[in-house]
């Protein structure tokens, strides 16, 4: 157990630095904005040194912390990170300080512009409106703080029931960045709805974890598993030795029906098809930053969440449902390709490709192998990457047009070339292009696929054709060509013109391709983090890994291991 308490740093952090900032004068707005974003580099400090202190090699969980905080419901504040904890903390505090960076000028839609300019009318006028100024960059930096600081203890939390709390509370910071703070051309109407059917979704699903939740507790309580006889436990740990050797002393119908229970609440989050219908609304209404921080960080709790609690928790309802979920994932995969083809929009275009991605993300898990699991969550940080240039990039070309039409666009890379080279780039890691970071995930999870679901392996790898198709065709429509309309020029009206990356864009964007190259490159460091946390989810599962099959008229069979015998030839 850890002396400092770095975990908790590490999540309060970003806590205090949310009332700090709303805390400010109203006057103020860069000020909150220059504090949010010195607390987010803050925390992404705080992320590098649990990095440099932790050991691969030793315990799974490391700088634990635990102190009591409902002894009577064996619940307690249990934190700790293993190897997949820590690549998804890492990503979330490096995440933060780029979607303030670009979002500096977002937070402010055409209601809160008109209020400013009521606002400096009054002053002029000599009226007292400083209690009615508008506070919206305030709310927006906090909003994300608030975020960040949710998602950080589900990604620590070594208690089922605290996990839960995180898991739904950051639920309302994240409803009030998608109905209060709009991209350019939606609208208050367009994002009220957006954002009450990200909610009804999530909340439902929430809900059904919260009667496994319960159930689960009862289940621990009958197995003796609590500090006292009659009381059960959320400990994780605990929980996971006792599933893991078949102590919990239920019946496999009762842990299916657990293991339901918490799957569906991750399916949504995920998202995870057929669940997803509140994606594309939510990414499309939000501003770019905020959508990122929705599908790059906020939707990851729901893959991590598949990996930490139900394969662990229900090792047997795990490897029971796996073929079921194995289908969704490739129905999900092949959709979302197929849907994000035929958009005409190019936000919603990119959120199509997140749910086809995050397919790729569940069929590796539930795989059940060592490549499958190390492979999907290596794509989490990945597609955490990926997703986060390909949608600030748009996002940046939609705020100089102000259409998310792909048609407005045509011939952007003779206007803007740094603009339209970063969006080759960021696209071409989206269809995991050999050399850049999608590419090494994705064909783990294919290669950890294949030896138990040959079908699933084979059917995924149209989603990669597919791919090919819309991100080029996306390119060439909208980079390519002639210059289309009033992109460019003094002459062009306020508003139309398309201009390439300002300094403080480019260095958005410049991490994230640095990024995508490295770890396409050189992704064993992160491997190396990963492997002993995935190797032991699947020593819970205990599930024998497959071998590769020879067919039995192969040379290899005919000739066995080489001593003249069959012995070498798997059936």
């Amino acid at each position: 157990m850890t002396t400092v308490p770095w975990l908790t740093i590490l999540w309060v952090l970003p806590l205090i630095g949310a009332v700090l900032v709303f805390s400010l004068p109203a006057r103020m707005a860069s000020g909150a904005r220059m504090l949010g974003l010195g607390v987010a580099v803050a925390v992404l400090l705080v992320g590098i040194g649990l990095a440099a202190g932790f050991d691969p090699s030793g315990d799974r969980f490391q700088f634990v912390e635990s102190q009591p905080w409902i002894p009577s419901f064996g619940s307690g504040y249990r934190l700790g990170i293993d190897g997949i904890a820590l690549v998804l903390v890492l990503l979330t505090a490096a995440l933060v300080p780029l979607l303030m960076m670009a979002g500096w000028n977002d937070g402010r839609d055409s209601d809160e512009r008109d209020a400013d300019e009521r606002y400096a009318h009054a002053r002029e006028s000599g009226d007292r409106a400083e209690r009615s100024r508008p506070r919206s960059a305030h709310t927006y930096v906090a909003l994300i703080l608030l975020v960040e600081s949710m998602v950080l203890v589900s990604f620590t939390a070594l208690d089922v029931l605290l996990f839960y709390v995180f898991f739904e509370a950051m639920l309302i910071p994240m409803y009030f960045l998608i109905a209060g703070f709009g991209g350019r051309g939606s609208d208050r109407g367009t994002r009220s709805r957006a954002a009450v059917k990200f909610l009804l979704y999530n909340l439902l699903g929430g809900l059904v974890m919260l009667a496994a939740v319960v159930g689960l507790y009862v289940v621990t309580a009958r197995a003796g598993l609590g500090s006292d006889p009659g009381f059960g436990t959320f400990d994780i740990r605990v929980i996971t030795e006792a599933a893991a050797a078949g102590d919990l002393g239920v019946a496999p119908v009762v842990l299916n029906f657990l293991f339901l229970g918490f799957m569906v609440a991750f399916a949504v989050k995920a998202p995870l098809w057929p669940l997803h219908g509140w994606l594309p609304d939510a990414a499309v209404q939000t501003t770019p930053a905020a959508a990122v921080l929705m599908m790059a960080v906020v939707d990851k709790v729901g893959t991590f969440g598949m990996l930490r609690y139900c394969l662990q928790l229900f090792p047997e309802a795990s490897v029971y449902f796996a073929p079921v979920v194995v289908t969704l994932a490739v129905v999900g995969i092949v959709y979302g390709a197929m849907l994000a083809i035929g958009q005409t929009d190019v936000m919603r275009l990119i959120a199509y490709t997140s749910i086809s991605h995050f397919g790729f993300i569940v069929l590796g898990i539930f795989a059940m192998t060592a490549q499958g699991q190390t492979g999907s969550t290596l794509y989490m940080v990945n597609h955490g990457v990926s997703t986060a240039a390909l949608f600030l990039i748009a996002g940046f070309l939609v705020s100089r047009r102000g259409s998310r039409a792909i048609a407005a666009y045509g011939g952007v890379q003779k206007v803007a070339p740094v603009l339209a080279g970063t969006f080759l780039v960021a696209g071409l890691a989206t269809l995991s292009l050999p050399g850049l970071a999608p590419f090494v995930s994705e064909f783990l999870v294919f290669v950890g696929t294949y030896p138990r679901y040959q079908a699933a392996a084979v059917i995924a790898t149209v989603a990669l054709v597919l791919s090919a198709l819309y991100i080029l065709w996306l390119y060439q429509r909208m980079m390519g060509g002639p210059v289309r309309g009033d992109t460019s020029g003094d002459a062009a009206p306020h508003g139309t013109r398309v201009t390439d990356l300002v300094p403080r864009e480019i260095a958005v964007v410049a991490p994230l391709i640095a990024v995508l190259l490295f770890l396409g490159l050189y992704p064993q460091p992160v491997l190396d983090v990963i492997t002993p946390a995935v190797d032991a989810t699947l020593i819970s599962i205990d599930l024998d890994q497959p071998e590769p099959t020879v067919p039995s008229d192969s040379p290899v069979a005919e000739h066995g291991s080489g001593d003249g015998t069959e012995e070498g030839a798997h059936e």
